[in-house]
């Protein structure tokens, strides 16, 4: 706390020293020689480090220090533009400069106010670093209509992001046009990339089927995140902030900007750390980046970026959210705090040392090499050559059935969970609150077959390997029409590294996984199979390979094209695109399968797209579009292609293509004072896959099978809603947001599926008994009646008012405040709560109270001595309100708030404060 008021205190005097500064604010647009906003551009009082970039409406406001007289307009593709400095600068128009070259596989991906027809958001550098914070970088979007953003457990970088309702894994992101999502499941996880707050020029959401000319398009959204590279300032930056719960950052950044030998090279280093929100969640992260462009001659440019963050984090999983009573049963244990603060997993080892079971580490580096070649004054090429090599994992506690002579056995499988179903595991708790780990140090001692609980750490590591290329070519009619042609090749390569070893015996002398190693088939491994004593009840230790070790492969060839037909003097924009692509699987399992069996058979998915739309611009300020599109997408590796994608090289036989349609309407209204976007959509997502598995007791099975799995096709959901955007700019100093969205999603299908066992036979039954065929009549089967039931998991209304104030010279203040309404549990399904040869109602979700947050940012620029300094604050959620962002309730259940279980609540009242100088 002494360190926080020294800071704020020195800040605070700077601050006042610098109020006399007599700075200029200057105002004003800047477009296109089409009069067409210019999103991005950079702004800057020449001979100073002070630079603004312009909003989605070409707008700009710049606090100019005294005795600068000009500013500088640059943006890429276009001749740098110098303006005297004056109050209202007025409508800058920018001359395209053959010189400067585009890059179409960045450009492609991004959509332009007026000209696309999609509904778009678009977030730029300044507006991330006023509003993040000690945020997660997707935080910011929370006030973008259809986006919900939840922590999930609460440990650093495990927030989850939702568009439409749809899920990360069917929402894409990319990152300069490159995609970055998981190609076995799709999801993303933001801790590997919450560095990119630092170096991001902006991030702009594209909702529904969105823009982006990929071989395989979103189906939810799209997330665009764009770093800067020619374009950076000569300069750099070193700043130190701290926050709440031992928050604390530090970084530098340098830029030689494009020097005369057309070299510019920008890199970064910075360090996040602090002991977290949540009891148990501390965390340390690292941020590089390098970005390394050489403009060869007026036709080619080579560049080459590479950047990560190294990081590692204790959680909160999401398994181990307590029920709405249990959250209050932990009170006293908080010592006056939060109990939703409480962790279930933190306690100590028997040595004092902190300890939570759920601890993640990752790096996942980027690296892109990209090449631009200017064919002529109408025609480029644009290819980039990415590669990601990552290594990384999490722990997992592992236990043991442990058998006893008179035919009794303790099971610690489940022992290391926090939490089951909402009811606090308590077997190793102190009366404290904390997780007693040194008794199971003590017991693992003194048992004599070995521990029988131990730490596991569980590597996943993959590399990637893509190629992205894209020719663009505009043609030009005499009677002032256009169209611009793209095309290009989308080739991505995949290879996940899945094995999990002993990291940590807890005390014993060896540990035998009998559990997993008695699972393995004769027939699948020769040698080491569940017959063989000696190995299924092998002593093992640090290092040795326990549970899985397989690897995932996945290999993608996809073409794309694009025309977009520009009439009536640029007033109607027609866009009609289309893609294909192929999508193969296959795994090689080296712990249930020997040499000879250990490839699986690969299966391959053709999938497609085809989209189009239209923008009409009625005048300078109206404007209307839709769009509408079809998707073919091919299952995910996991839960998807195969049963068990962990543990089986059995394909599932019912897997099928998703599809998905979709239709949108928009206008737009844009000014100088006022913009406002509408818009309303309605998509049909059909045929999605989903795969559940579960154990067969031993005693019981027929044939020698241990797992069984339920295999379901067939789920549709429908999607619809309508989203309003608004922002009102009466005076230079206050600016006003608002945005609103409701929306109907809910499941839209009765689906069925099959119960296959580990081997990929139809069972008659869950004892493992063989049926006649597959979709025999004995073939066991289960249907959920789930047509009209809530989609879960993210809020079907929001909405959200901000406002921003520039009282005097240098000084910004502004406050958010979002509100959540209709948000619905998600109901638990596991194959074995499944009905045999039955129909089963689902129940109806939880409709969760609504909640809401207001959050205050501020920051001041001044002088520090002869350089550009900028202080930045933020309190998040200042009313410290907690309210409930997700939870699940049982399957056939009525859910209500005393049957829910797996609660979490929003985050309480949180606060950082940042200095930043400029050289």
């Amino acid at each position: 706390m002494k360190r926080l008021l020294l800071l704020a205190s020195a800040i605070w005097l700077a601050c006042a020293a610098a109020v006399a500064a007599p700075n200029t604010q200057c105002t004003g647009q800047v477009v296109d020689e089409a009069n067409e906003p210019l999103v991005g551009a950079t702004v800057a009082a020449v001979g100073t480090q002070v630079v603004a970039v312009t909003d989605v409406d070409g707008n700009f406001k710049i606090s100019v220090p005294s005795g600068c007289k000009q500013l500088r307009v640059t943006y890429i593709g276009f001749k740098d533009h110098e303006v005297a400095v004056q109050p209202s600068v007025g409508v800058v128009v920018m001359v395209p400069d053959s010189k400067v070259l585009s890059d179409v596989v960045v450009t492609q991906s991004l959509g332009k106010t007026r000209e696309t027809p999609v509904a778009m958001s678009t977030i730029s550098a300044q507006e991330i670093e006023f509003k993040l914070g000690n945020q997660e970088l997707l935080e910011v979007l929370k006030t973008t209509p259809g986006v919900y953003t939840r922590s999930e457990g609460g440990g650093w970088g495990d927030a989850k992001t939702r568009m439409r309702g749809f899920t990360s894994e069917n929402v894409a992101m990319l990152i300069n046009g490159i995609p970055v999502n998981d190609m076995e499941w799709g999801g993303v996880y933001m801790s590997n990339w919450a560095g990119l707050s630092e170096v991001a020029s902006s991030i702009q959401t594209q909702r529904g089927l969105g823009a982006t000319m990929l071989s395989t398009p979103s189906i939810g959204g799209t997330i665009n995140i764009t770093t800067r590279t020619i374009d950076v300032e000569k300069g750099g930056s070193v700043w130190y902030g701290m926050g709440n719960d031992g928050m604390n950052t530090i970084g530098l950044k340098l830029s030689t900007g494009l020097m005369k030998n057309g070299w510019a090279v920008t890199v970064l280093g910075s360090r996040r750390w602090g002991d977290g929100y949540i009891q148990g969640t501390a965390f340390d992260a690292y941020n590089w980046f390098i970005n390394v462009t050489k403009r060869i001659n007026d036709r080619h440019q080579i560049g080459f970026t590479a950047f990560g963050a190294p990081q590692w984090h204790d959680q909160r999983s999401y398994q181990n959210g307590l029920s709405v009573m249990g959250w209050q049963g932990v009170s006293d244990w908080m010592a006056g705090e939060s109990p939703y603060r409480f962790n279930p997993t933190f306690g100590y080892r028997s040595n004092g040392e902190k300890f939570n079971i759920n601890h993640n580490f990752y790096h996942k580096p980027q690296m892109a090499l990209n090449h631009i070649w200017q064919i002529n004054d109408l025609s480029s090429l644009s290819t980039s050559v990415y590669a990601s090599i990552t290594s990384g994992g999490g722990y997992t506690g592992l236990g043991r059935k442990v058998y006893y002579v008179d035919g009794s056995f303790d099971d610690y499988s489940s022992s290391w969970f926090g939490a089951n179903n909402g009811v606090l595991n308590n077997q190793f708790r102190s009366p404290e609150g904390w997780v007693d780990y040194g008794k199971i140090e003590e017991m693992n001692a003194a048992s004599t077959t070995g521990s029988n609980m131990v730490v596991g750490k569980q590597n996943n590591a993959h590399s990637t390997f893509g190629l992205i290329s894209s020719y663009k070519k505009i043609f030009n009619f005499k009677n002032g029409d256009r169209i611009d042609f793209t095309g290009g090749l989308d080739i991505r390569y995949y290879v996940g590294h899945h094995q999990t070893k002993i990291a940590d015996l807890f005390g014993g002398e060896y540990y035998i996984d009998n559990t997993n190693r008695s699972k393995v088939q004769a027939f699948n491994n020769a040698e080491h199979n569940r017959d063989n004593f000696d190995w299924v009840y092998e002593k093992l230790h640090v290092g040795d390979v326990v549970d899985r070790d397989y690897d995932g492969f996945v290999a993608q060839e996809g073409a794309y094209a694009q025309g977009e037909y520009t009439l009536l003097d640029k007033r109607l924009n027609l866009v009609l695109s289309g893609a294909i692509n192929a999508n193969s699987y296959w795994r090689k399992d080296y712990y249930y399968y020997d040499a000879a069996h250990s490839r699986s058979a690969t299966k391959t998915y053709w999938g497609g797209t085809i989209k189009g739309g239209a923008n009409y611009n009625i005048d300078a300020h109206n404007n209307v579009f839709f769009n509408a599109g079809y998707i073919s997408r091919a299952p995910f590796f996991s839960y998807g292609v195969f049963l068990s994608a962990q543990r089986s090289n059995i394909v599932n036989p019912d897997a099928r293509n998703e599809k998905c349609y979709s239709f949108e309407l928009g206008y737009g209204y844009h000014s100088p004072v006022l913009a406002i976007d509408l818009n309303g959509y309605y998509t049909k997502w059909l045929d999605k896959t989903m795969t559940k598995g579960d154990q067969i007791d031993p005693a019981k099975a027929k044939d020698g099978s241990t797992y069984y799995y339920f295999a379901m096709s067939g789920v549709d959901a429908r999607h619809m809603g309508i989203e309003l955007a608004l922002k009102y700019k009466p005076v230079r100093w206050f600016e006003f947001d608002a945005m609103f969205s409701i929306a109907d999603w809910q499941w839209d299908s009765n689906a069925s599926g099959y119960f296959y066992n580990q081997n990929g036979a139809p069972l008659a039954n869950t004892n493992g008994t063989i049926a006649s065929g597959i979709l025999a009549p004995d073939h066991l089967w289960a249907t959920l009646n789930q047509k009209g039931v809530k989609v879960s998991g993210s809020a079907q209304t929001t909405m959200s008012y901000g406002v921003t104030f520039r009282p005097f010279k240098g000084f910004r203040i502004g406050a958010d405040w979002t509100a959540y309404f209709r948000n619905y549990s998600d109901i638990t399904l596991y194959a074995s709560n499944l009905p045999q040869n039955a129909v089963l109602e689902p129940g109806t979700p939880w409709r969760i109270p609504w909640g809401n947050v207001l959050d205050l940012n501020a920051s001041y620029r001044f002088k520090l001595g002869n350089l550009d300094a900028t202080v930045y604050g933020n309190v998040n959620n200042l009313c410290n309100y907690n309210y409930v962002t997700q939870a699940e309730t049982g399957l056939g259940k009525v859910g209500t708030w005393d049957n829910a279980y797996r609660v979490f609540y929003s985050f309480g009242r949180t606060y950082s404060l940042k200095l930043k100088v400029n050289f």
